[in-house]
């Protein structure tokens, strides 16, 4: 098996549209989250979000601004971005290159309004509606930006969707089927029909996002996209190609239990089947077939963190299952609140957060938390960034636990 690593790094986000722009965010505590400006709705329990103030659409041509709408724009420029840095498509076949998308509400921005038009006055809908709506239309859209040939699909897996097709991604390149991938997730679900769902859901904070707070009270929406490039250790290296991490393992695992209330064995599995992926890559320098080898390397979690209270107390109780004594020892943090929580984008832009502290040796803070929820009982990062000294390569997780009990894991590891 090839040694995976990711090369370069795109996104948009309510924090930065650049990785670099989202990375000083995160060092000095400026949250993304604002006061909702479109649409505006009175009826709403909630009135912030995660938006993007600006995207530079004049980058696009007519025919991506007539075939997509913002959700699949978010997934052309993120890609853009890490294509670019990483110069994947100059260095491999297109036919060797995937693309791998996670996305769980494209085209609510195509098909709400039209859908109005139809029912309120009986007009003709928009004859794009249906490329423009299709959940696939953010991943067929980047292949043709980057004239890529190789295999592309979407995965839609609710919140863990951008983590899934990471994890699809890593596999494939990992085994040979692919020489390189472009993956992650993009979502663009602040329509006002998505709002009112999620408002009778009574899950939205209608203060602020405050992940393993004593008085949290729900999680606050967003939009965003993060795409990363992945290739071989060895091909990167051959061709003196920017190395911010090491793919090592991932994990994934269903509760099987209800469609929106978690529990601790399912997101614990994958997890476990994390570190055992993990394990197989580093094999010959651990103990084979036994995550128990890794659980004391791991340094650093990106919790999912949403802010409710069910998800926070589910994901901590996975964390002790899983490390016992040592649970409390590692150092975890979510960044919900500074980028919200945007759905299936969320987990690739918490992966690539991840990748950047460990290529920064700098673990992000848990932004908004005012009094930790001792019942959760793990070292939360507050206040304020936390460095970890030294050389040594660090092990990390990215944690995603999805509506349904989809959960999926990503271990990643800095490079010296």
């Amino acid at each position: 098996m090839h040694r995976v690593v990711i090369t370069g790094l795109g996104c948009l986000t309510p924090i930065g549209n650049t990785p670099a722009d989202l990375w000083q965010s995160l060092l000095e505590g400026r949250t993304g989250i604002s006061p909702l400006t479109s649409p505006l709705d009175p009826t709403l329990k909630f009135s912030q979000a995660g938006q993007i103030p600006t995207l530079p659409l004049e980058t696009l041509s007519n025919t991506q601004l007539q075939t997509s709408e913002r959700c699949s724009q978010l997934a052309i420029l993120s890609a853009r971005q890490a294509a670019q840095q990483s110069a994947l498509t100059q260095h491999y076949p297109p036919e060797r290159i995937a693309v791998i998308l996670g996305c769980s509400t494209n085209g609510r921005q195509a098909e709400e309004p039209q859908t109005a038009r139809m029912y309120t006055q009986n007009a003709r809908v928009h004859p794009l509606t249906v490329p423009r709506s299709m959940a696939s239309n953010g991943v067929s859209q980047v292949a043709i930006d980057q004239r890529i040939t190789g295999p592309a699909l979407t995965i839609s897996t609710a919140c863990s969707s951008g983590a899934h097709a990471l994890g699809m991604a890593f596999h494939m390149v990992r085994t040979g089927l692919v020489s390189a991938a472009l993956a992650g997730g993009h979502e663009a679900p602040l329509t006002p029909g998505f709002l009112r769902a999620w408002d009778s859901m009574r899950v939205v904070s209608p203060t602020s996002c405050r992940p393993f707070s004593t008085d949290r009270d729900g999680m606050t929406l967003a939009e965003g996209a993060a795409v990363l490039c992945l290739e071989t250790l060895a091909s990167a290296r051959a061709r003196n190609a920017p190395i911010f991490a090491e793919i090592l393992g991932f994990g994934m695992s269903t509760d099987a239990h209800h469609i929106t209330q978690p529990r601790p064995e399912g997101p614990a599995q994958a997890i476990l089947a994390a570190l055992l992926d993990a394990e197989a890559t580093l094999a010959g320098t651990h103990q084979p077939g036994n995550a128990q080898s890794l659980l004391e390397e791991v340094a650093y979690i990106n919790a999912h963190g949403t802010a409710t209270q069910t998800n926070d107390t589910v994901e901590a109780a996975a964390i002790h299952a899983v490390f016992g004594q040592h649970a409390a020892r590692i150092p975890v943090s979510s960044t919900k609140g500074f980028h919200g929580h945007s759905l299936g984008a969320s987990s690739a832009i918490e992966a690539l957060i991840t990748a950047l502290a460990l290529h920064h040796r700098t673990l992000p803070h848990t932004l908004g938390t005012s009094t930790l929820d001792p019942a959760i009982n793990l070292d939360i990062i507050l206040n304020h960034p936390r460095s970890i000294p030294g050389t040594q390569p660090i092990l990390a997780l990215s944690n995603s636990l999805a509506f349904g009990g989809l959960n999926a894991v990503l271990a990643l590891r800095s490079c010296p």
